[in-house]
């Protein structure tokens, strides 16, 4: 069965304290349209993690998913690594 194309999305995780949960931090440059220069704009999604090996700063891919919850629509697919800095 073909499900089509899923959006992927890579953000960073910013809350692990539920179980099988994690909420990820995803960020995008946004346009300015007055003063045409480039703004960072984040959302912030929960996405299932069934292993629960994320933890907070792990910069992970998501795919979307049906609903597993009231707010949960996400997945984790891969769990890139660490994010550098702080």
């Amino acid at each position: 069965m073909n499900r089509g194309q899923r959006r992927t999305l890579v953000g960073t995780v910013v809350g692990d304290k539920m179980d099988k949960t994690v909420l990820v931090r995803v960020e995008r440059l946004v346009r300015d349209r007055s003063f045409k220069k480039y703004v960072r704009r984040y959302s912030r999604f929960m996405a299932h993690d069934e292993e629960n090996n994320c933890s907070i700063g792990d910069k992970v891919q998501i795919v979307e998913h049906r609903p597993l919850s009231k707010r949960k629509r996400w997945k984790v697919r891969a769990n890139i690594g660490k994010v550098g800095g702080a």
